[in-house]
């Protein structure tokens, strides 16, 4: 009897929404028997995720029409996609789901949120389970999106998994380098009013990412923070000192409310501290920046470019 060829095995396909700095980091972590299709809304970012070994796939969230053979195309997708930028409702993931509900194959759905979904906590720890309390549309648009993507988990038998993120960081990131705010001089608030942040390097997101794309229980929830305990003009006076830069002027609430705008000031009205023991028990992920010391490293003058993150570890 002949025997013909085995049929080849389709390779898995992940979908990575919004393919950015942290999209881009994530490519490089990934084995090579998998498909990478990377969403854009921009014809000309082709080439560059083409060139990080994506296949690129130009649609539009806010225009669903672009979204048609979307559902179909991924077993797993990765939802790094902001909002939009008003009101209280994320229509742009809203259009996402709809499409992968159409299609019926994503079996893995990881989305990346904020931890401004807890609103100010006063400085307190927060764990996972502590009740959602937006107090900005930013943060509301980031709840919805949530709500979202767990209602399309239990509907479509898919396993989701949220990832509250706080500030990513990391040297040459654009609005990620701490750089750029002491180039511009812009004011951190004085020790009395200043507020806890949380800090994430963006290498340490992609490879949470990674992980929770395989390791992620169903319907479940991981702060993706490193270890850092700093108020906000802390963190900037420690990126100025290893970068030889003077520190950031220090103004009380009341100064800081004339000079900043609303979304900067916002900011600096929410202090909490963020719990990652499930992170690293659950997602067992070591942190190679544990605090923002050691992410900032590089910006010691004269120091050596970090080593290139290994693409077969995460």
């Amino acid at each position: 009897m002949l025997v013909g060829p085995a049929p080849a095995r389709r390779r898995p396909t992940l979908l990575v929404v919004g393919c950015g700095d942290v999209g881009l980091r994530l490519l490089a972590l990934l084995h090579p028997r998998w498909r990478v299709v990377a969403l854009t809304s921009s014809p000309a970012r082709v080439p560059a995720l083409r060139a990080a070994g994506a296949v690129p796939l130009v649609g539009d969230l806010d225009d669903p029409a672009t979204l048609g053979r979307l559902g179909a195309l991924a077993d797993r997708v990765l939802h790094l996609a902001p909002p939009p930028v008003l009101g209280a409702r994320d229509t742009r993931t809203a259009a996402l789901l709809r499409a992968l509900a159409r299609g019926g194959r994503c079996t893995h759905l990881v989305y990346a949120s904020t931890s401004g979904v807890y609103g100010d906590c006063g400085g307190a720890f927060v764990a996972e389970t502590q009740p959602v309390r937006p107090t900005t549309d930013r943060a509301r648009r980031r709840v919805d999106a949530e709500t979202r993507v767990r209602h399309f988990g239990r509907a479509a038998g898919c396993r989701v998994v949220v990832l509250r993120v706080p500030g990513i960081y990391a040297p040459g990131r654009p609005g990620g380098d701490p750089r750029e705010r002491l180039a511009r001089g812009a004011p951190v608030l004085c020790a009395g009013d200043d507020v806890h942040t949380n800090h994430i390097h963006a290498d340490d997101l992609a490879r949470a990412c990674l992980r929770a794309l395989f390791r992620g229980g169903p319907q479940r929830v991981f702060h993706v923070s490193d270890d850092t305990a700093l108020k906000m003009g802390d963190y900037f006076d420690l990126a100025a000192d290893l970068a030889g830069l003077p520190h950031p002027p220090r103004v009380s609430r009341a100064e800081a409310a004339t000079v900043l705008s609303p979304v900067q000031l916002s900011f600096m009205s929410e202090s909490r501290r963020l719990g990652n023991g499930r992170m690293k028990r659950e997602l067992g992920l070591r942190l190679r920046h544990p605090t923002v010391r050691e992410g900032l490293a590089p910006l010691v003058p004269g120091a050596p470019p970090a080593a290139a993150t290994p693409p077969a570890r995460a």
